[in-house]
């Protein structure tokens, strides 16, 4: 019985150990890039997990009375304001001054609004729900990726719907359009208010086939002018049938091949957002005017991507709500990837996350606040 409790004891110390390794490095993603360390994005994903074996082991060290519980203590500490990034202990603003200009800003992406879902009548649900929602926040601006525009004449009205029931003044888009079918996929800027500005940050790392896009547009209310940025960086892409390795309902277990191929797309995905981030970044230095940049990341806080707007910029979600805020809902577990941030210089206030989506990703939304 003694061995065995020996035994156990190095087992767990060695397990402990590669836990901690792995924590340090999942420590390490934010700040250093994807091609000079490709394996490290991964650490800082499977982050949340990593920290709650750490945790689990702090408490049977604890029990076991070891001193080894002063170890991942001091590991622990290591992370510092890390741990934070997860999690939002913010709070509303009491009150908004009388004299501020306040913008309140929705962003999803809307996975085409229901395109490929199903027959007529399933696209129009999600379609119509998404215009529910958005005439239920009531935004002064919009931003959505994954938009889908049809040229007239057409049964699927998106755009022009929302320019009507919304009373939008002004929009920005840009797109990937077919000829066949008349058919446009991107993202768009829509505004209530005159956009005096519009452009293009342009991805070097843009190939024939990627969809992501990132657009800007100055827009004036009252005597201020924001510059706000909509961007979708680079996806992992994977296909409906990659999708079969999370799906608990499939008879197939899912193959080394498959594995293989899903960590393969991921090491092209992180550089390429890396790169996206610090050219949106470089592009919003120059601004004139308070900055606002939302959209989806597809990284999560413990990422290089994440660093390079949060170094500079205020996450509204964590300056203003609590709790964890997923915001995707797909079968990959991502937990949160889609961002407003904003210049220091501004305030942010009544953060929201959609309770009932109808993408893959929840809608976010807040107001933002210029004394």
């Amino acid at each position: 019985m003694l061995k065995k409790l020996v035994r156990f004891s190095s087992f767990f110390k060695v397990l402990t150990i590669i836990c901690l390794s792995a924590l340090l490095l999942a420590y390490l993603a934010p700040y250093v890039h994807p091609n000079t360390f490709k394996i490290l994005p991964f650490f800082g994903l499977a982050y949340p997990i990593i920290l709650v074996i750490t945790i689990l082991s702090l408490i049977v060290w604890i029990i076991a009375k070891s001193r080894i519980v002063f170890l991942i203590l001091f590991v622990l500490v290591l992370g510092g304001k890390l741990h934070f990034r997860m999690l939002a202990v913010g709070s509303d603003m009491a009150e908004i001054p009388e004299t501020a200009t306040t913008l309140t800003i929705l962003s999803n992406n809307v996975h085409l609004l229901g395109l490929y879902s199903g027959d007529e009548h399933d696209r129009n649900i999600i379609r119509n729900g998404i215009f529910e929602y958005i005439q239920t926040i009531d935004p002064d601006v919009l931003c959505f990726q994954e938009f889908y525009h049809q040229d007239k004449p057409t049964k699927f009205t998106t755009r022009d719907s929302i320019l009507q029931f919304m009373k939008i003044k002004d929009y920005h888009e840009r797109y990937a359009h077919k000829l066949r079918g008349r058919q446009n996929f991107g993202v768009i800027i829509l505004s209530k208010y005159p956009m005096i500005a519009k452009g293009d940050v342009m991805f070097e790392t843009q190939d024939k086939d990627d969809f992501n896009y990132c657009v800007y547009a100055d827009i004036v209310k009252n005597e201020d002018t924001f510059r706000i940025y909509n961007i979708h960086l680079q996806s992992i892409r994977l296909q409906r049938q990659d999708y079969s390795v999370f799906d608990e309902t499939t008879a197939e277990k899912p193959t080394r091949s498959t594995i293989r191929l899903l960590f393969d797309k991921l090491n092209v995905a992180y550089p390429k957002r890396a790169d996206q981030a610090r050219k949106v970044m470089e592009h919003a230095s120059t601004s004139p005017y308070p900055t606002i940049i939302c959209g989806d990341f597809n990284d999560t806080p413990m990422s290089y991507t994440y660093h390079q707007f949060s170094k500079h910029m205020t996450d509204a979600f964590r300056n203003t709500s609590n709790g964890i805020g997923a915001t995707y809902v797909g079968k990959v577990p991502a937990g949160r990837i889609d961002y407003i941030f904003h210049s220091e210089s501004l305030q942010s206030t009544e953060f929201k996350i959609q309770d009932a989506p109808f993408s893959d990703h929840r809608a976010i939304s807040c107001t933002i606040i210029k004394e």
